[in-house]
């Protein structure tokens, strides 16, 4: 499966639905995109996939890291 963000080959399947072939959850290693196979091709597809939010290895590279969640206050 290719990442329809960083079109990135090898996404992996990340969860299935309950009831078999409803829907696949995708998750691309290279970026973190998650895509469920049952969203419009605007999402699911690398050809239809805006521009604008499309990253690159470079991108994924440069990009700061996420920070942590502070833990939960009683």
């Amino acid at each position: 499966m290719t990442c329809p963000r960083c079109s990135t080959d090898g996404a992996a399947v990340l969860a299935t639905s309950p009831v078999p072939g409803v829907w696949t959850v995708h998750r691309c290693g290279a970026c973190g995109f998650v895509w469920r196979d049952t969203e419009p091709p605007a999402v699911r597809d690398a050809a239809h996939y805006p521009a604008r939010f499309r990253v690159t290895a470079q991108d994924v590279a440069a990009a700061v890291d996420v920070p942590t969640v502070p833990e939960r206050r009683a």
